[in-house]
């Protein structure tokens, strides 16, 4: 049963970090696609008048929600891998609240600049040229 406690808190902790932000790649390959798509799959559903406004509102969430559920897996992960051992989780978490908010400026730059959008607004609507 140890094994089993270290397999699924080792798992964890791997997955919590792919989404936490503490890592330069994670953001921009696992935590913005993401939020990409849940933003497109919410804001799809939503009316054509309200519909970038969800989307704006949906990626910023998704995205902070995504570095948040990191943080807590990575968190639970490492307490059931290391079992009765408590490390101090030290240094850096000041410098990984401002590289998520640097994203998060980014993102709600990008979205203003048009380059991030509901995915309807990439393709033409039928039968418009």
């Amino acid at each position: 049963m140890r094994w089993r406690k270290k397999l699924t808190g080792g798992l964890l902790a791997v997955i919590g970090f792919m989404l936490s932000p503490l890592s330069w790649w994670n953001d921009a390959f696992v935590n913005l696609p993401l939020a990409l798509g849940f933003a497109w799959l919410v804001s799809a559903l939503c009316p054509a008048s309200v519909r970038q406004t969800v989307f704006d509102v949906a990626l910023v969430g998704a995205y902070w929600a995504t570095n948040v559920l990191g943080f807590v897996l990575l968190h639970t992960g490492a307490r059931r891998l290391l079992a009765d051992s408590h490390p101090e989780w030290r240094g850096g978490w000041k410098k990984q609240l401002l590289v998520s908010l640097g994203y998060t400026v980014l993102i709600v730059v990008l979205i203003k600049l048009g380059v991030l959008k509901p995915i309807q607004g990439y393709f033409p609507a039928p039968g418009a040229s």
